[in-house]
């Protein structure tokens, strides 16, 4: 279990515990973060779950693949630390993150 901190673009925050083996996207939605949409339901092929990491959590989580990368070109305002929700899995480790949602996703 790890408690995320989710930032939406209005400055709006949540603080969601999240169960390990969840991804960041499904807890998102299940809690109604407004901005992530999740078109393809976690499948890494639509690019609207799109959040920014903060920099400090970058090297906790898995690199990009690279169909994430391919997908991450297309996102409104990429930034360094751009990455698909559906593709960071919740543990342990990851407990204390902040997420920050992006103004849009298309």
């Amino acid at each position: 279990m790890a408690k995320i901190k989710f930032i939406e673009f209005s400055g709006k925050e949540h603080d969601v515990e999240i169960a390990n083996g969840t991804s960041i996207m499904q807890a998102a939605l299940d809690e109604n973060v407004r901005g992530i949409v999740g078109d393809c339901g976690g499948s890494c092929s639509c690019a609207t779950c799109h959040i920014y990491v903060d920099e400090s959590w970058l090297d906790k989580i898995e690199v990009k693949s690279e169909m994430e990368e391919i997908l991450l070109e297309e996102v409104c305002d990429p930034q360094d630390n751009s990455r698909l929700s559906c593709q960071i899995i919740v543990s342990d480790a990851l407990d204390g993150m902040v997420l920050r949602v992006p103004e849009k996703q298309f």
